[in-house]
Formats: structure tokens, C-alpha cells, sequence
């Protein structure tokens, strides 16, 4: 005789778990942030980078490895996008962070001339997004040049300059007087040129200065050279907009707007302040492409 067996009801079918993280696809998130540490490289133009961009928008737990490789590295991730790339920028700890003492050294400069060499950052930034809506307008491209960007610092230290003398200050030169106040006067009796036999510009001059800060920027494919006019002319990348958006500065910025010196996108600046300045308010933390330690 045959028993009969009563069957409970099936036990709920447990949910899939995710898909366990393979070797293959660690490699490919770490190859992706590698992709993103070359600036200059553009999807467009490379094949491998442009599939891993696509795959990071469409796989989200590749998105989120991607992240975790990123923030592994001391990296910020800044947007993932067909125009920008991979866009990554270091925070303070990270191996891979560019500081201002670094670069400085890099030009041989001594104390007075690192502030200058931050400054011309400064105004390199502010004369290319000179406004909230260029940061925000992901089209937009500033236009710069070397002798607009030493003009529009040296109208910013006239302005500093008849400021001084109306509130009574002192007016001589202190370069180891921290803020805009200090560097202004150093900057304003600094040659724009220099003097050679052969009028090559020196290094030491204020368009040397931004000559140098420019070509760091292009080579960190922030800028784009676009012709040899004005000390040369530069455009900005999608890049370079994303880390001024993001990085520090933003109170000697507002000084500089503060100022009235308001720049054009030509590369030539002007006294003249824009319409409507009510609501002109400066994006936080826009400036310098690297930390100040």
C-alpha cells in the first residue's frame, strides 16, 4: 500500500544575487579611471575609452565599481560623459593631487613670485567663466589670451591701487602680506615683458607668469592652444569648466568681481560691469586647478 505523502507548499524562490564582481570587470572600471587620468585623450578618438563611458552610463553596478576604484585612488569623480570623458579630480590626500608649492618649484620661483603664479591662475579662470551662467552652461567656451589675461590683472590692480589710496593705506609694496591686496602691488611694478636683445619674454615678467600658467593648464588638458595672437590664445575644455566649477579660490574670485574688472570672452578685458548685476553671485570654490599646501 502506498503511503501518501502531503507536500508543503514550496518555499519562496530566493532573489538572485547580483552578479559577483569578476577580475575582468575590476580591470575594466580600473582601466576606465586610467582613461580619465589622461586628459588629453578624448573619447571620441579612442575606441576602448568610448565603449567603457558607455558601459559605465548603462551598467549601473559597473558605474558604481567604477566609483569605488575612483574614490579608492583619492580621485573625485566629476561627470562621466561622451564630451568630457571620465572627468576626475584628486582630493587633497590623494597621491595624484598637483599642489601650488609643486608647481611653483617647477618654475624656479621664489616666495613673492609663487603668489603671482597663483594669481595668474586665478585670473586665467575668471577671465575664462566670467560669469555663474558660463559654469553652468555646459556649451559654453571661454576664450583667453596671455597679454588679455596680464591686462585684466594689471586693470584689477589699479582698481586695488585707487581703493588703497582713497581708504588711506599704505601703498608700498609688502609681498609677504597674504591676499589679493598684497599681490596686486607686487604684480603692478613687475615688467609685463622683461628686457632681452632679442625681445624674447622672460620668465620673471607678469605674461611670463601666465604664459607659464596657460601652458600648465594646456598641458593638463584644461585649455587648447588656438593661435599665437596676444601672447597666445587659448580655449577652454569641458574639463577645465567642470574644475572650476569644483575646486578652490572662490573668495579671491569674488574679490576680483568685487572689483568691477569684468572680462569678455575675446580675451580682452574691460571696466565694464555687466547689466543686471543684482544677482551675480560666484559658483563656490571656483579657482585654482590644484590645492594650495
Amino acid at each position: 500500500m502506498t503511503e501518501h505523502v502531503e507536500w508543503s507548499e514550496p518555499e519562496a524562490v530566493a532573489a538572485p544575487a547580483s552578479a559577483a564582481v569578476t577580475p575582468a570587470d575590476a580591470a575594466d572600471a580600473a582601466r576606465l579611471v586610467a582613461f580619465g587620468l589622461q586628459p588629453k585623450l578624448q573619447p571620441a578618438r579612442d575606441q576602448e575609452y568610448a565603449d567603457l563611458l558607455r558601459r559605465y552610463r548603462e551598467d549601473p553596478p559597473f558605474a558604481r565599481l567604477a566609483d569605488a576604484v575612483a574614490t579608492g585612488l583619492g580621485l573625485i569623480v566629476l561627470e562621466v560623459s561622451p564630451r568630457a570623458g571620465m572627468a576626475v579630480t584628486a582630493a587633497e590626500d590623494s597621491v595624484f593631487a598637483v599642489r601650488m608649492g609643486d608647481y611653483a618649484r617647477r618654475t624656479s620661483a621664489d616666495g613673492g613670485d609663487r603668489f603671482l603664479h597663483g594669481l595668474a591662475h586665478l585670473a586665467v579662470a575668471a577671465m575664462a567663466f566670467p560669469r555663474p551662467e558660463d559654469l553652468a552652461d555646459d556649451g559654453y567656451i571661454g576664450r583667453v589670451t596671455v597679454n588679455g589675461v596680464d591686462a585684466f590683472v594689471r586693470q584689477a590692480c589699479n582698481r586695488l591701487e585707487q581703493r588703497a589710496a582713497e581708504q588711506g593705506e599704505n601703498t608700498d609694496p609688502a609681498s609677504d602680506a597674504p591676499g589679493l591686496e598684497a599681490a596686486w602691488r607686487i604684480w603692478a611694478r613687475r615688467s609685463a615683458t622683461g628686457a632681452t636683445k632679442d625681445a624674447r619674454r622672460l620668465a620673471g615678467s607678469t605674461t611670463g607668469i601666465v604664459a607659464k600658467a596657460v601652458t600648465f593648464l594646456t598641458d593638463s588638458g584644461f585649455l587648447q592652444r588656438t593661435g599665437d595672437d596676444n601672447g597666445g590664445t587659448y580655449r577652454t575644455t569641458a574639463r577645465y569648466q567642470l574644475q572650476v566649477r569644483d575646486l578652490a579660490g572662490g573668495a579671491a574670485m569674488a574679490e576680483l568681481l568685487e572689483l568691477g574688472v569684468v572680462p569678455v570672452t575675446d580675451g580682452t578685458p574691460t571696466l565694464l560691469p555687466p547689466e543686471d548685476t543684482d544677482d551675480l553671485e560666484l559658483v563656490a570654490d571656483a579657482g585654482l586647478p590644484f590645492h594650495s599646501a
